[in-house]
């Protein structure tokens, strides 16, 4: 059963002790008349002066994001707190704006009303976030007024403070979000949570009553096999996927998305058995009490919530306590799966797209449930005879809307439209993928409850 989390929307003493640094340059750099060569006939004419990007440009690697602003999650301090031209707040950013950073991001997440986002950099900071903050999802945000209080709203991004032992030798390799809690992925130091743990979703003890807002624990997950390459959150619990190929989870259990044999909480992470057993996994993905696992053979497995027919598969109840691997026909070897609160998605090998579950699923409104997987022609994402060779390369899922990246480089998205998230210009939903226009090629994309965020190479 989904339980959503109730963000305040008027948090306005909160933003306005915050203080807010402007970036006083677009980014764009503009050649004066007097510097720039000129053509004889341009210089006549007193027209525009162009120049031509060398050999030795690099393309920069940007930061778009769109959604729900109102909380701080889209990191534009402006949307929030309206400057001397704007009169009002922007709750609502329908199409991609482009985040300012001097860091090159390489993995982004988005909770429920927050973002994280990291780079692989040797600095010291290599973690920000931004948005709701009431659970210290974001970590301790200092106040610059009270020192000894932090921040529940976080309007920009903000660095999140690691315990590292290393700094300077450790890189960030990937950052996962749930409703209220963070995971940080490191290459050498294994795993950190931060935010609420009342069901143990951050792998540590769970203690009663509990204060996390201006909380500073930052908790160093143990007890894996072997180095963690992947962490994903559900809701309100989370999983790791170890070198060897080995699930562990931890977290609520009431649906059974910790696949652990029982509908208790689990306040550290333990391995997960069932047909997993000796099976070697390659991606686990969650959102919201749905857990998925696609092995190296290309198989699936699934367990958690199935009240929306997602492990029909298998199972005609309503939660899987125990993984089971999902004799799905016709949809080849898997490479990914993406699941959300009611829906799911799986690629192949070949590029293609499968759906089912309950709600838009991508072939038009008169699709709405479906027990088996629904191929969605790839001519929907760009394929003809100009580009018969088009496909499929990543999929993502939020809540209720899914996000299929091209081998282009091309943004596609569709399902419920919350409050502006598919970033396609208008509040309407989409029953079809529908492209998302981003000036550059799309390295990867986070899906949230109400916003995303994607990471672009410029095309110059």
């Amino acid at each position: 059963m989904l339980v959503f989390a109730a963000v305040a929307l008027s948090p306005l003493r909160a933003l306005c002790e915050q203080r807010v640094e402007r970036v006083a340059s677009g980014g764009r750099r503009w050649l004066s008349r007097s510097s720039a060569p000129k053509h004889p006939k341009e210089e006549r004419r007193g027209g525009p002066v162009f120049q031509y990007a060398g050999r030795r440009h690099r393309p920069k690697h940007k930061v778009f994001v769109w959604g729900f602003s109102y909380a701080g999650a889209l990191g534009i301090p402006s949307f929030v707190l309206p400057d001397s031209g704007r009169k009002k707040c922007r709750k609502h950013q329908y199409t991609p704006y482009r985040l300012e950073t001097e860091h090159q991001i390489s993995s982004a997440a988005c909770g429920y009303g927050f973002t994280l986002l990291s780079s692989k950099t040797l600095d010291v900071t290599k973690v920000w976030g931004m948005g709701l903050n009431k659970d210290s999802q974001l970590g301790f945000q200092v106040s610059c007024h009270d020192r000894q209080k932090s921040y529940e709203y976080v309007l920009e991004p903000s660095p999140v403070a690691l315990p590292l032992a290393r700094p300077q030798e450790t890189r960030v390799v990937q950052v996962a979000c749930g409703r209220a809690h963070s995971l940080v992925l490191t290459d050498a130091e294994g795993v950190f949570s931060l935010g609420n743990n009342a069901y143990g979703q951050c792998g540590r003890k769970i203690v009663e009553e509990e204060i996390y807002s201006g909380s500073h624990v930052i908790h160093k997950i143990e007890g894996f096999d072997s180095p963690v390459t992947q962490v994903a959150c559900g809701q309100d619990h989370s999983l790791f996927l170890t070198e060897r190929g080995q699930v562990y989870a931890c977290g609520w259990g009431a649906d059974g998305q910790t696949g652990l044999g029982h509908y208790n909480m689990t306040s550290h992470p333990v391995a997960v058995g069932g047909d997993l057993t000796g099976v070697r996994v390659q991606q686990v993905s969650s959102y919201g009490d749905l857990s998925l696992a696609v092995s190296q053979d290309g198989s699936l497995f699934g367990w958690g919530n199935s009240e929306y027919l997602q492990l029909s598969a298998v199972t005609e109840d309503l939660q899987l306590s125990t993984p089971r691997h999902l004799p799905l026909e016709g949809v080849g070897k898997l490479q990914q799966a993406a699941c959300g609160g009611t829906q799911v998605a799986v690629l192949n090998d070949k590029g293609e797209v499968f759906v089912w579950g309950y709600g838009i699923l991508g072939k038009g409104p008169n699709l709405s449930e479906a027990k088996t997987p629904e191929m969605i022609p790839l001519t929907l994402f760009g394929r003809s005879e100009f580009n018969p060779s088009v496909r499929v390369a990543q999929i993502r899922c939020g809540l209720h809307h899914f996000a299929a990246v091209t081998d282009r480089g091309e943004l596609f998205v569709w399902g419920k439209n919350v409050r502006g998230c598919l970033g396609i210009g208008k509040p309407d939903d989409q029953f079809f993928p529908w492209r998302v226009t981003v000036p550059g090629h799309v390295l990867d994309v986070a899906c949230g409850v109400d916003h995303m965020v994607a990471l672009v190479k410029s095309l110059t």
